[in-house]
Order: structure tokens, then sequence, then C-alpha cells
């Protein structure tokens, strides 16, 4: 890896040669600009406001413009006879625990490549006083015209240094939070949890960039002159009307996303009530007779509807005396009927008369 910046780290009084090196590097795919009527490339020439003539980079250099306006030239020699001790120098000021150091803060990071064969003895000294102290070093150095300040850690077997902003350039949250007041009940922080835990933890190195897979398939297709693929439609989002409900959602689709069998969802039991008619027989319920139906009885043809909530038992003696006594009235009516068709034909035969 190709340095960008040689220097020490000042450890007291122990100076560490070291080689600076971009711990990252951007896979964004960048796009030149260009005249959409014939594809031709856009660029921008500099151009002199005096002599009002293009000029080429090595006629460029720095300034500062003051509040007037008036440009006062900057050299690069005048930037590195800087009066401080970190032109050249990553100066550690003090050990503090990792999480004193407000990851808002964090910027550029580098590793620290020892400068040399000299240089191996202080360099692993100073690796491994960080690991056994489970401290960070906290220090100052100059890059690209300003001082800056950063964090010394150990990442496997090398000394990483992470930019830091300065306290001053973090702004404060003022009007970020809601200024509603908002209650969150347990129940939801419940589900919310359940939701965490069902997405669970990821290793980072199976993350990739989509977009810019999705970015390149676009260019591949125009350049062999296909047709762009298209990205799969997804749900438009909505308002949330039901935090609950859209709790409750997501940890189903988590599960399902990993394979997980969700809790089958509690349906209504539906009952349906039986009809009531004057045909339907008695049920028994613990041990009695519901409503009797309406019954058809022989002897007369009126319809009688009689309830009664006694036992079988009862019922079916008592409806054999009602039978024997409607017989045995029935019987009676006919002999009475019998006596007095009986009587009417005696009384109507005429008499006979004697010579």
């Amino acid at each position: 890896m190709r340095s960008i910046w040689n220097g020490a780290i000042s450890f007291g009084l122990v100076s560490i040669p070291i080689k600076l090196v971009n711990a990252t590097e951007s896979h964004s795919i960048s796009f030149r600009q260009i005249h959409t009527e014939d594809g031709g490339r856009i660029r921008y020439r500099k151009f002199c406001e005096v002599e009002d003539r293009e000029v080429t980079s090595s006629e460029i250099g720095k300034g500062y413009e003051d509040a007037d306006g008036t440009i006062v030239p900057i050299t690069d020699e005048d930037l590195a006879q800087l009066p401080i001790p970190t032109a050249k120098t990553i100066e550690i000021v003090a050990f503090v625990p990792a999480d004193r150091i407000d990851p808002l803060q964090m910027d550029q990071a580098y590793y620290l490549a020892a400068g040399g064969a000299p240089a191996a003895k202080p360099y692993t000294l100073l690796r491994e006083a960080l690991k056994r102290s489970n401290k960070v070093a906290i220090a100052k150095y100059a890059l690209r015209g300003r001082e800056r300040l950063g964090m010394l850690r150990v990442v496997g077997d090398a000394i990483a240094m992470h930019g830091l902003l300065w306290p001053d350039e973090v702004r404060a949250p003022e009007g970020v939070a809601p200024d509603a007041d908002v209650t969150v009940r347990d129940k939801e922080l419940d589900l919310a949890d359940a939701l965490m835990e069902t997405l669970g933890e990821v290793d980072l190195a199976d993350l990739h960039d989509e977009y810019r897979d999705a970015v390149e398939e676009v260019i591949a297709a125009k350049a062999a002159g296909e047709a762009v693929p298209e990205s799969p439609s997804r749900p438009a989002g909505g308002k949330v009307l039901d935090l609950m409900a859209a709790l409750e959602n997501s940890v189903r689709a988590a599960k399902e996303s990993r394979g997980e069998s969700a809790p089958p969802e509690e349906e209504a039991e539906v009952r349906h009530l039986p009809r009531k008619t004057s045909r339907t027989s008695p049920k028994a319920t613990g041990g009695k007779k519901s409503t009797s139906t309406t019954k058809k009885t022989q002897a007369t043809p009126r319809k009688s509807t009689s309830k009664t909530t006694e036992p079988t038992k009862k019922t079916t003696a008592a409806t054999s005396r009602s039978t024997a006594a409607k017989k045995t009235s029935a019987a009676k009516k006919a002999t009475t009927t019998k006596k007095s068709a009986s009587t009417t034909k005696k009384t109507t035969q005429p008499r006979k008369r004697s010579a």
C-alpha cells in the first residue's frame, strides 16, 4: 500500500518512525458529465481572471481570501515550516477508555506502518501496551494543511489511527428529537425487543453494496445493447396507523425471512345458534329436558302445546294417564249416545190400535 504521509509517533521520549496508509477505499461508481445531445465529455477549464487565459496545474497554488477580498498567497514551504510539534509528528497526549470517544467524532481511518527495522521494537511496545491497558491513545497530528485530532487503537497486529473531529465541530442535536410528549407502553417495548431479537446479529463481512451491483448490471446491459433489468417492485410504504400491528407484522416477517415458523394467528371460533321451531325434539342438558315441542292430539282436531321440565318417565306416565282418561271418556260418550239412540227409537215407534 502506498503511504500518503511520513513522520513519527511521539510516545513520551520514544520516537517511532511510521508511514501513514489509507485503511479504507471507496468502491462507489463514479460518473462523468456528458452532453446529452451528442455524448461529448463536459470538462472544466481553469482560467486566470487577471490574464483571462487557461492555466496548467503547475501554475496553480494556494491562497487565503481575506474578509475584504484580498488574496494572501500560501506556499507549501510556509505550511512545512509551521512552528508546531505536530508538523511531522503524531504526538500522543493521553490514554483513555475507548467508550470515552463519541462515534460522531469518527472520521477517516489510517494504518500506521512501521518505518523500517529500527521502528519494529518501539512499534511493538506501543501496540502491546495498548492491548494490555484496554485503552486508546489520543494524539494530535498535522495533515493536508491543518492540525487534526486522532485516536490510535490496535487492529490485529497493526496500529490503526482514526481521524477525529474536534469537539466544537460536532453539532448539538437541537430541534432533532420530537417535541411532542410521547408515551411508549411496555407492550410496545416488548414487541420492539422481540423484533430486535428476531433480527439478531449479522456478520458484517456478509453485507455488500447492492446498489453498486445494480448499477453495474445496468452499465453492462447498456454496453451490450440489451434491455435494462427492471428492479423488483416493492410495496409502497404507508403511514403507520397501528404501531402494535406494525410491530407484530415486522416480527412475523423477520421470522419468515429467517425460515422460522411464525405462530399461527388465533382465529375466532364461530358457533351457529340452533333455530327455534315447533317441531324440534327436546335436548337434554345436565339431565333436564329443554322446552318440549308441540304434540298432535288424535282425539280432538285441536293442537295443544305443553311445556314441561319434568324427567322423561314422569312425562310418559302423565301421557299414558291422559290417553287412558281420554279413551274412557270417549267410551262413556259412545255408550250414552247409544242409549239415547235406543230411547229415541222406542219413543218414535207407533202404537198399535186395539180392535
